[in-house]
């Protein structure tokens, strides 16, 4: 007999597959033996059909293709003795998938089988269907599923169940017709079914907002079947470790917690199980660990009451100490859900949550940093500070950017005073100042320029650094910097602190310093820059150094660098030649605006975000602005609001010196008495048209289609309070969550007189429109009002409302809209960015639809705000405006 005839048994083909030395050698035993199967399905051999299928299930193993053996499944299926049927139901499992075609052939077959009379057949059509239903063949053969899931026996009532969940996967809308047999199943006495029926009930309960009304009603009997398994004693069939069927305990509790999720009673009825639950179980297993978790999961997704989630935050706290990684690692996880809801008892284990931050394992510490700067507020910022800063110090290299990074965002944000901010920058500085991103530390330049009662405390503490480490480059940059602005101070013991060690430094003390940062090998081009710049500036206030300064500036002309040459040489030239205008020119630098730089970092954010979300091309051009601060793209907003790109967006109030940076138009009183003319706008006319104030909408005649993307300017008005600029300030510029640049106008009383005027003007109003209500949600309600001019039919003037319908007060509140291009778009400032509880606030909108009578008004709507410093943003879009506008 041929060793590879169709008559060879699966255990030769293995035993002859392994015997193989090489991969040639196997790949020839397989194709000899697919050969001999080929053979056989082309003979039409029935005797040895179901020995040729297992073959072909273990080649398909090796991963060899088997396509050709597809169809002897199908007969093998079609035959009547259980063997067969067997063997043909384990290869379509194994050789087929939902998405070939030729398992449409096997539907007729599979329902025949689920009528059948033998149970274990039945259950062979059940398990298949289970694994490669498809969508068709589940609205096929769901009515005969739903019949056994009824069957007296329990082995097709579980395999019934199982096969029932893939079906409503794959055909959510048949997730109502399971749902009165699934209830069913919840009283059963074999856990076998009883499992499958909690996780048949689960998934129903994701896929039909209905079925999970209906099924709250079982909730008394999960409840029953919960304290039933907890309350049992030994039962050898069911024990893991001591804990009966931890997988139906664990079951059964996610149910409960989607049936309790939004239902205070159902959550009350299972508060005392869980509680009961959480209290019992013990958490020296890894199985009573995991009824844990999930008892602490359904807790936290329930409406649980104050003292239940404190015991479920006092489990994770035990989890915390656990020797297991894994477990400490869901703690924490679970944890930074828990501190949303009940930060107090969260804050109880705060100290082993900073231990887990000095943990060995990465993931452990990463996530345990995350945890601590969300429990750090006013009256733990001291502390928590003090013992991260402690850690930095022997935290591993490629832990230090994240710790570094929180660090320094902790203090920014908590910081009581600015003598402590100070202090706890120059720690993080010294110990991690490689680590620390540029707008840190000029951050902390623009902090110190403005705290001046500091000046000195601060140039003595960088000194006494730099004498310890010049390692760290941050560090010497700030230190240069403030060496060289308040120099004088730190030699003349100025401003100095109750309690401050004094220290004693001469003249040439501090030019040697700076010489050493020169001569440093590490010093980079920025470092050294800076460095010649504070030599400068010392020149003229040290004035037994001068020659020595001068010497050290003239020794850079050498330098390879030609950014270092010419500093050396212009400066040389000044100390040299210009000694009377030197005094002046090296006057110490105007204390830096906090506001105008944060706008700017908050931009910088904005800009980040913009660029992540949008993925513009690098083609498109930007702005730089001082310190590395790019200027946000405009077009990317677009696709932030989800807005086709055929429209025009309108800034809520845009004001400001910092305009100029994000239009780069150039807002000088230069530029503004100049260029007043009908070719060239100047800055003020740009200000005062997106202001939209002494500005006349523009007409249909004169309007001229935008296709920038960007609100169009108006027309210049003729009226004299076109020329005037407006004292403005940047308020909010959005959060890289929320990345919409947004400048809210400061109120004077210029602006007041500018509106009193706007106000008085006569408007000759046709019969008025109904008013509508724009935007509904469950804490806030936009409702617009509507005027017209007979004379403008095409232009509407929008009254916009907000009423806040809660009890807390939203600040920081921004309105944006975009309209389609064939709409003008003008915004006023709103009455008020803060809208107190329960109360309104309004702003006008002025629309101009060019296409009037052709194309109705469009608009969609985006709202920003802050409720307890929480960021909500609320977005929509307005189809019902009335007809006429």
């Amino acid at each position: 007999m041929n060793p590879f005839s169709s008559g060879t048994r699966l255990r030769d083909m293995i035993r002859s597959i392994r015997a193989c030395k090489t991969a040639a050698e196997e790949r020839a035993v397989v194709r000899k033996e697919c050969a001999a199967i080929r053979a056989a399905i082309s003979e039409n051999d029935q005797d040895y059909r179901h020995r040729n299928l297992a073959k072909l299930m273990f080649i398909h193993m090796l991963g060899y293709p088997t396509h050709f053996g597809q169809m002897e499944c199908l007969k093998l299926i079609a035959s009547s003795g259980f063997p067969e049927k067997r063997i043909g139901y384990l290869g379509l499992m194994l050789l087929l998938d939902e998405r070939q075609e030729v398992l449409m052939l096997v539907t007729n077959s599979l329902k025949q089988d689920l009528n059948h009379s033998n149970q274990y057949i039945a259950g062979l059509a059940l398990c298949a269907l289970g694994n490669i239903c498809s969508a068709e063949m589940a609205r096929d053969l769901s009515p005969e599923v739903e019949k056994l899931l009824q069957s007296s026996n329990s082995n097709i009532r579980k395999k019934a169940a199982l096969c029932s969940i893939r079906i409503i996967r794959k055909a959510p809308d048949l997730a109502e017709n399971f749902m009165k047999p699934a209830g069913g199943l919840l009283g059963e006495k074999h856990h076998g079914v009883l499992i499958t029926g909690v996780q048949l009930c689960t998934e129903i309960c994701k896929a039909s907002t209905e079925a999970l009304d209906y099924l709250r009603k079982y909730t008394k009997d999960l409840i029953r079947v919960l304290k039933n398994v907890v309350a049992s004693g030994y039962a050898p069939e069911y024990d893991i470790s001591g804990i009966t069927d931890p997988f139906l305990q664990i079951r059964v509790m996610r149910l409960l917690r989607v049936l309790g999720q939004g239902d205070a009673d159902a959550s009350d009825a299972m508060s005392d199980i869980l509680a009961q639950v959480a209290t019992s179980t013990e958490s020296n297993k890894n199985a009573g660990n995991a009824i844990l978790y999930e008892c602490v999961e359904t807790i936290m997704g329930i409406e649980a009451i104050g003292g239940l989630r404190v015991l479920a935050i006092n489990i994770l706290g035990r989890f915390l100490s656990n020797r297991d990684n894994n477990i400490r690692y869901v703690a924490l996880n679970m944890l930074m859900k828990a501190v949303t809801m009940d930060t107090q008892a969260v804050q109880r284990h705060r100290n082993t949550i900073v231990e887990c931050v000095k943990d060995s394992d990465a993931s452990i510490r990463k996530r345990a940093l995350e945890l601590v700067f969300l429990l750090v507020n006013d009256s733990n910022v001291k502390q928590l500070t003090k013992e991260l800063i402690d850690y930095l110090e022997v935290s591993d290299p490629e832990f230090k950017d994240d710790l570094t990074a929180k660090i320094c965002l902790i203090v920014e944000k908590f910081s009581p005073n600015k003598l402590w901010y100070i202090d706890q920058m120059l720690k993080v500085l010294s110990e991690a100042g490689n680590y620390v991103k540029d707008e840190v530390w000029h951050a902390l330049i623009v902090v110190i320029s403005n705290a001046q009662e500091l000046h000195g405390y601060t140039a003595r503490s960088l000194y006494k650094a730099l004498q310890a480490s010049t390692d760290q480059e941050s560090l010497v940059r700030v230190g240069v910097w403030c060496i060289g602005e308040y120099g004088e101070m730190l030699v003349n013991h100025a401003g100095e602190l109750e309690g401050e060690e004094p220290i004693t430094v001469t003249e040439f003390d501090v030019v040697d310093m700076l010489d050493n940062v020169l001569k440093r090998s590490t010093s980079d081009v920025t470092t050294k820059a800076m460095t010649l710049i504070a030599l400068l500036k010392l020149s003229a206030r040290f004035p037994s150094c001068s020659s020595r300064i001068e010497e050290i500036v003239v020794q850079q002309k050498r330098n390879l660098v030609l950014e270092l040459q010419q500093r050396s040489i212009e400066f040389s030239s000044i100390i040299h030649k210009h000694p009377n205008i030197k005094p002046t020119l090296v006057e110490k630098m105007p204390v830096l605006d906090e506001t105008i730089f944060s706008g700017k970092r908050k931009g910088s954010s904005v800009a980040a975000a913009l660029d992540n979300v949008s993925k513009a091309p690098s083609s498109v051009a930007s702005l730089n602005l001082p310190n590395g601060l790019s200027k946000p793209p405009a077009a990317p907003l677009v696709d932030l609001l989800d807005l086709d790109s055929d429209v025009s967006l309108a800034p809520s109030a845009p004001a400001g010196d910092f305009l100029s940076d994000l239009l780069g138009v150039d807002l000088s009183s230069s530029s503004m008495s100049s260029g007043m003319n009908h070719t060239e706008k100047s800055g003020a006319d740009i200000l005062l048209d997106l202001l939209s104030i002494g500005t006349v909408p523009p007409d249909n005649s004169s309007s001229t289609e935008n296709h920038e993307g960007i609100m169009p300017n108006a027309p210049e008005a003729s009226s004299p309070l076109s020329s005037l600029s407006l004292p403005a300030k940047p308020q909010s510029l959005g959060t890289a969550q929320e990345p919409v640049v947004d400048i809210k106008l400061q109120s004077s009383p210029m602006q007041d007189l500018l509106d009193d005027f706007i106000q008085s003007k006569p408007v000759n109003a046709q019969p008025s429109f109904p008013s509508i209500v724009a935007f509904q949600s469950t804490s806030l309600q936009v409702q617009f009002s509507f005027s017209k001019q007979s004379d403008k039919p095409s232009t509407t003037s929008i009254l916009a409302t907000f009423t806040n319908n809660s009890s807390s007060s939203f600040t920081d509140f921004i309105f944006q809209a975009a309209v389609p291009k064939f709409i003008q778009l003008r915004l006023d400032p709103a009455s008020s960015n803060v809208l107190p509880g329960g109360g309104s606030i309004t702003q006008r909108l002025s629309v101009t639809n060019s296409l009037h009578g052709q194309k109705p008004l469009a608009m969609r709507i985006r709202i920003a705000y802050k409720v307890n410093n929480q960021e909500v943003l609320e977005q929509g879009q307005i189809n019902n405006f009335p007809p006429g506008l």
